[in-house]
């Protein structure tokens, strides 16, 4: 399935998911930059040049391309009222054929935590990779001490399945990880958006 870049938004009540593009930028970069320390203990190493206009254009020049395959659809995540980014979302390693499925990914900026917009983007991202890119599966792994975003998970119907052995390479060290998925056919009626 190809699906126009130009159309491809989501509203929710309080958000607007879309892809990023390259006038978000400066909204970016100072989001990162004011998240550092909070993100940093939970994701990869950030290199030298992580916040530099090259890295960003250069992971747009990803976003474009895997949209335009179908591999990855990469979401910013602004607040509706006054457009604010406050952090992204992606469905990616989509696999088709017998598996049909995705991993989702995402972060948010240290100010706009434990204020519901996290749950309300990624429910909103699961029902669109199942009724709009019709995947079968969704799946998304976390540190076992990220208490916050186990909960997350949880809130939204995802299902603890086990553990993954040195799964990712998290501030420059092979970090084990607890996973997760959920599926379309166990959602019992809560593929809506509310």
């Amino acid at each position: 399935m190809v699906l126009s870049r130009r159309k491809l938004s989501i509203e929710t009540e309080r958000l607007l998911l879309r892809p990023p593009k390259h006038s978000d930028y400066r909204s970016w970069i100072t989001l990162r930059g004011s998240s550092r320390d909070f993100l940093i203990g939970w994701e990869p190493a950030w290199s030298a040049d992580h916040l530099s206009r090259k890295t960003y254009y250069n992971r747009l020049y990803w976003a474009n391309r895997a949209i335009s395959n179908g591999s990855a659809f990469p979401f910013f995540i602004f607040q509706r009222e006054d457009r604010e980014l406050i952090g992204a979302i992606t469905i990616e390693s989509i696999r088709r054929g017998p598996s049909q499925s995705g991993t989702l990914g995402y972060w948010i900026g240290e100010q706009y935590t434990r204020q519901g917009f996290m749950k309300e983007a990624l429910f909103t991202v699961v029902h669109f990779a199942f009724s709009v890119l019709d995947l079968s599966r969704m799946e998304a792994a976390c540190l076992p001490e990220n208490k916050a975003s186990r909960a997350l998970l949880e809130s939204v119907g995802f299902k603890y399945e086990g553990v993954g052995q040195s799964y990712l390479q998290i501030a420059g060290r092979w970090r084990t990880h607890v996973l997760y998925s959920t599926l379309r056919s166990d959602r019992r009626g809560t593929t809506n958006t509310g």
